[in-house]
């Protein structure tokens, strides 16, 4: 009979081998070589028959953390992680704005290189003076009142928006909740690689995907993405900005902009964002030299008339009596 730390040894091992398995093949792989690995296992006796199904079993639950999601899965993620944006932000009621903005995003979305997603792009704003802006899995996009004041024309508030649907065509969002996946999978499998698989082990490796949405929405609201995702983003927003007709450039003023409102230390674009004059950096070395963007009348004018309230609000009295005692 084998001793119980032998028996450890082994389930370690096996672990061990699942992990180096799924680094190099894949998923169909893992599963394959796992069931060797239990086979050679149960036939020298060094585990018992239960022992071998549970670990299989494990196997399979972490195997298919790999699995691609599909569209209708990120439609889902998407709305969940958007649920606890609403729940932070409050939704900005006016109807004539988030019209607009929906017009202009689906525009953009056209001729991003994903036109088209599972439950279709929708574009909010939020009544928040912070300056952010959320792309949630699966085409939920929101921008927030603070970030609308940073655009001065239509061709800036675009670049806002191609931004965000970069993200989204980036899948971004969901490679966290994917790192995630797996990470939990894996500390659970090996955590238990010293003894069988039980429904709670099984539990745990199944409710990681529960767990990757705060993930995501951590991501989003506290942590922001990499400087790479970001970078992606700008260069996808150019490209989309570009086939539409709006002047790329409209990207550069809005940071600019932004540069000048955002407060160091603040918990909106300063602490989940690269500095804006490292994006601005990026920028124009794709399209070159920073050149004055000029909005036809006829544009500058609905772009005011359908956003003017959400970011030119009224002064608060006692600023106003700051400034005459000036």
């Amino acid at each position: 009979m084998k001793s119980d730390s032998f028996a450890g040894m082994t389930h370690t091992g096996i672990a061990l081998l699942l992990f180096l398995s799924l680094l190099i093949s894949g998923c169909k792989a893992l599963e394959s070589v796992t069931q060797v690995g239990t086979s050679l296992a149960l036939s020298q006796g060094l585990i018992s028959e239960s022992q071998a199904q549970s670990i299989n079993k494990g196997a399979t639950a972490v195997a298919k953390t790999f699995e691609d999601i599909t569209p209708e899965q990120e439609y889902y993620i998407g709305r969940t992680v958007a649920a606890r944006v609403v729940d932070k932000y409050k939704p900005y009621n006016d109807e004539k704005a988030n019209h607009f903005l929906n017009v202009l995003g689906q525009t953009l979305a056209q001729a991003s290189k994903l036109p088209e997603t599972f439950g279709g792009y929708h574009f909010l704003i939020l009544d928040s003076d912070e300056i952010n802006a959320f792309a949630a899995p699966g085409g939920l996009i929101f921008v927030t009142r603070g970030m609308i004041g940073c655009c001065k024309h239509e061709d800036a508030l675009a670049a806002v928006l191609a931004h965000e649907i970069g993200h989204i065509q980036g899948r971004h969002g969901l490679q966290a909740i994917k790192k995630s996946r797996v990470t939990s999978a894996l500390t659970t499998l090996a955590l238990e690689g010293a003894k069988s698989f039980g429904k709670k082990e099984l539990a745990e490796l199944t409710s990681t995907f529960e767990d990757s949405i705060s993930d995501i929405t951590s991501t989003l609201i506290n942590n922001g993405y990499s400087r790479a995702f970001e970078r992606d983003a700008d260069m996808a927003a150019v490209s989309i900005l570009q086939a539409v007709g709006y002047d790329p450039n409209g990207l550069v003023d809005m940071l600019s902009v932004m540069k000048e409102k955002l407060k160091p230390g603040g918990l909106d674009f300063a602490k989940t964002h690269p500095s804006p004059d490292s994006r601005i950096s990026d920028i124009q070395k794709h399209i070159g030299k920073h050149a004055q963007v000029t909005s036809p009348p006829t544009r500058q004018a609905r772009f005011e008339a359908a956003l003017g309230k959400s970011h030119h609000r009224q002064p608060d009295r006692r600023d106003l009596k700051r400034r005459w005692e000036r």
